[in-house]
């Protein structure tokens, strides 16, 4: 039977008491896990809730959110997880496009939804225990089998590049998906993994998530991220693995006296969603020194988790985020579609069976998005001789200037090179002589300075002329999506309207 709670209905019938849960420093077993999910899967069957229904959830991370995802999957119902950080405009969009029956909001999200009439409301006694939701409820309903093809979940892309569009997971999405983890990392029932990250998000949620409920391992979950406290939880509950965003273990980095936590259980830390530099790196094995940091590529697409760097060519290989897993495929392919050699730059394409069969009611962005089965992911890079993969830019970053094209990723890798510069993006602006001018978004290391005269002079002794910035935009933060890429959509419109 393909269904999400088959597997923890297993473990709470083997091993019941099992650590399957951690929440604000409380265990919760496979036996109660399994419990709350057939209690709010008969709190959500006596709503009328059934196979193919949308179930959408507006929460911070907590077991309330795990156990409604599962409880959905019991029923055959689609989950629909959304950002608690998107304006009551864009949730009511959402929602509406999805046809969502019920929404599950957090007490203090409840403003944001008020316009939502099928709506629970939890308060923090709910979203630590959804037990208090259950009343006097039915028994459970039995699980509703599932195929394959059957949709688990509808998950709305961040937006980088346009409005959000509702990704179709599938069963056989999520299976493959674990499957292909679970090698990849050499998961066991013994893993304990940290989530941090958004559980809205497919990082948190799916790499490698779920696969280490699977093998009956343990998430150690937390509402919200905070850098000494990730540290702390790591230590107190001896963690074994992670997935963070580049920002969150950027700010890990930064906090003093590391050595105060006893961090020797972590063996690795998956990253991503930008060009990782060789310092995060280096850094990551002065703090984790008995783990490794594993740069990867994914998209929401496919659920996450197409590329992993393999262990000891981190350094060797740098700048790539490593090769395909078991079960996909990957090429670089021309406009139409045509596979091109090795060392050629061109659209990364995607094929496997953890691959979205397309978007939720748009055929037609189903069909521009592919190449007859291959993934088209707006991202550019090659593959080396030995299948690396390297990124170079979205395709809607690439900047236009002078009738020369100037990836912006290239000028970034110059710019971090200067012992000022903490993050940096380019962006290319509307300019009347040129088409495209190359602007550089700079945010500072704290205490220290950028000047213009600074920037144009570096790269100048690094870049062709036309590749240099011809302006500076000094910021305190880049404006980021929850995997943690920065938006420069928002930069073009924020300085393009400027």
């Amino acid at each position: 039977m393909l269904n999400l709670s088959t597997f923890i209905a297993y473990h709470a019938a083997r091993t019941p008491d099992r650590t399957a849960l951690i929440y604000e420093d409380r265990p919760i077993s496979y036996a109660d896990f399994s419990g709350r999910i057939g209690g709010l899967a008969a709190v959500l069957a006596a709503r009328g809730i059934g196979p193919g229904d949308v179930v959408a959830v507006f929460m911070r991370n907590s077991p309330a959110f795990l156990e409604i995802a599962f409880a959905a999957s019991h029923l055959g119902a689609v989950f629909l997880p959304i950002n608690f950080r998107l304006a009551p405009a864009e949730v009511a969009y959402i929602l509406e496009d999805a046809g969502a029956k019920v929404l599950f909001v957090d007490d203090e999200f409840a403003a944001v939804c008020e316009l939502v009439t099928l709506k629970i409301v939890l308060d923090a006694a709910a979203q630590a225990d959804s037990r208090v939701l259950h009343h006097a409820v039915a028994a459970p309903p039995p699980q509703c089998p599932r195929v394959s093809g059957d949709l688990v979940r509808l998950m709305y892309t961040s937006g980088t590049t346009a409005r959000p569009k509702g990704v179709m997971h599938s069963y056989e999405n999520i299976y493959w998906k674990s499957i292909d983890h679970i090698i990849a990392l050499g998961l066991t029932a013994d893993d304990r993994l940290l989530v941090v990250g958004p559980l809205y998000h497919v990082g948190a949620f799916d790499f490698p998530g779920i696969a280490v409920l699977w093998l009956g391992g343990t998430f150690c979950v937390l509402r919200d991220f905070d850098a000494e406290a990730t540290l702390a939880a790591i230590a107190c509950h001896r963690l074994t693995g992670a997935w963070l965003a580049p920002v969150m273990l950027s700010r890990i980095l930064a906090v003093e006296d590391t050595g105060r936590f006893d961090l020797t259980s972590l063996r690795w830390c998956v990253g991503g969603g930008e060009r990782t530099p060789e310092s995060r790196i280096r850094d990551f094995k002065r703090v984790f020194t008995a783990g490794r940091y594993i740069d990867a590529y994914g998209l929401t697409e496919t659920c996450s988790g197409d590329t992993l760097m393999e262990a000891g060519r981190e350094l060797e290989k740098i700048g790539s985020t490593g090769r395909a897993l078991a079960h996909v495929e990957i090429r670089i392919a021309d406009p139409a579609g045509n596979a091109l050699p090795p060392d050629t730059r061109g659209e990364i394409c995607v094929r496997g069976p953890k691959v979205t069969k397309g978007y939720w009611n748009d055929p037609q962005k189903t069909a521009d998005s592919f190449h007859g089965d291959w993934l088209r992911t707006g991202d550019i890079g090659h593959l080396d001789e030995e299948g690396f993969l390297y990124l170079t830019d979205r395709a809607k970053d690439m900047i236009i200037s002078g009738a020369e094209n100037v990836a912006s990723s290239e000028v970034e890798d110059v710019l971090y090179k200067l012992p000022e510069v903490a993050e940096v993006a380019i962006i290319g602006l509307p300019d009347a002589q040129w088409g495209e001018r190359v602007v550089a978004v700079v945010v500072p290391h704290a205490g220290q300075t950028v000047t213009f005269e600074q920037v144009q002079r570096h790269c100048r002794a690094h870049l062709a002329g036309f590749k240099v910035p011809k302006e500076l935009k000094l910021r305190e933060a880049m404006p980021r999506n929850p995997s943690g890429k920065v938006l420069k959509r928002v930069l073009r419109t924020e300085y393009g309207d400027a």
